[in-house]
């Protein structure tokens, strides 16, 4: 059962001193300690390279942090004082001026034992305390070992206990063609590995395998076809959004549906989110975006994203799962996941690369959007 942890923050544990000691002990292991304060694109394609599927990059945004540094690389990441976060298990804590957030934070895998990691959670825990506050929580701690680490190494107790077990939410999908992330929606809400309830699945072509799917999980499968030289897009809009009105969602999720929605959807549902095929940048007004290497590529939006990607010769593609908007693609991002293009040649052997990549990131946001309820 996961846990919070309250570790105080006092003056000889964690004032001036501590912190010049945390940069020698980093400067011995061979390493430099930075501070971020706000958003830093790179350390976040760095997270979300080193922790996939997870909303990690998205909790570092919304404060600052330590990052360790060898010869110009990202190391590892104590994040800090996190602000407008609505996860449940920070309810009572998130207001508290006396309080400050510690987390998410971690070492990259070849830099683990190295002894970086102690550095930089004395480094996190050393501004909050010059931030003025008298305690830090570190929430959602899970595992008997994670917990005892955390104790013996801050002092820590624990306040809270709980799980995660936020209940059961209707959700409809709507997609276009063979449904393979629709199955695997389906097949994680049959195994209690989501909280959702697909109850309906909508594709706007009556062979289009996403249906089948849906009748295999016993979920209804709607068909909404648009013919176009008999219907305007208004009314096939109107349709749509009369169809997925019936299933009565408290989420939508859009899985490979290939049509542009009008602002009226978004309007009626505004808890859609959608995937897509590519790795988005966290500000949704950006037209390009930093790649885990560094480098620094287009946004690659629309519908032919992965196409683009190849003809580019762009190193990187990946999976972004966002809220959908009047914009598109262009909505706030829930998980994003990079993923190197490899030897890919065609769009069809890099959409097979990426599936694992989309399920994981799906699973990721919907979790989140989850806990955000």
């Amino acid at each position: 059962m996961p846990v919070n942890l309250l570790a105080a923050l006092d003056e000889e544990r964690y004032g001036a001193s501590a912190l010049a000691c945390a940069h020698a002990a980093a400067a011995r292991a061979g390493y430099t300690l930075r501070r971020v304060d706000g958003p830093d694109d790179r350390l976040a394609a760095w997270i979300d390279f080193h922790f996939p599927a997870s909303w990690w990059s998205y909790e570092a945004r919304a404060g600052s942090a330590w990052v360790a540094e060898r010869d110009g690389a990202i190391a590892g990441f104590a994040a800090f004082g996190a602000r407008g976060l609505r996860f449940p298990w920070l309810r009572e804590w998130r207001d508290r001026d006396d309080v400050g957030i510690f987390g998410p934070y971690g070492v990259g895998t070849s830099h683990r034992g190295s002894g970086i990691g102690e550095p930089l959670l004395t480094a996190a825990l050393c501004a909050l305390h010059e931030s003025g506050h008298g305690g830090a929580l570190i929430p959602a701690v899970g595992g008997t070992r994670l917990i005892a680490m955390y104790m013996h190494r801050t002092g820590a107790r624990v306040v809270d206990e709980f799980d995660y077990d936020v209940g059961r939410f209707r959700a409809t999908i709507l997609a276009s063609g063979a449904g393979t992330n629709a199955r695997n929606v389906l097949d994680c809400a049959r195994d209690g590995r989501t909280a959702l309830d697909v109850t309906t699945v909508i594709a706007n072509d009556p062979a289009a395998g996403a249906l089948d799917a849906a009748r295999d999980y016993g979920a209804d499968a709607v068909s909404v076809v648009w013919n176009r030289a008999n219907e305007p897009r208004t009314a096939f809009d109107a349709r749509v959004i009369d169809a997925v009105a019936r299933t009565e969602p408290q989420l939508v999720l859009l899985l490979g549906w290939m049509h542009l929605l009008p602002p009226a959807f978004v309007e009626r549902f505004p808890e859609t989110i959608n995937l897509h095929p590519s790795y988005l940048p966290l500000d949704p007004l950006a037209d390009e975006v930093i790649v885990p290497d560094g480098t620094v590529i287009p946004a690659l939006r629309g519908a032919h994203a992965l196409r683009d990607t190849l003809r580019a010769g762009i190193p990187w593609t990946g999976a972004t799962v966002h809220y959908v908007t009047a914009a598109t693609d262009r909505g706030a991002v829930l998980v994003r996941t990079p993923l190197a293009v490899g030897d890919a040649t065609t769009a069809e052997d890099l959409r097979e690369k990426i599936r694992p990549v989309e399920f994981a990131s799906v699973a990721g946001a919907v979790r989140r959007w989850t806990f955000e309820r």
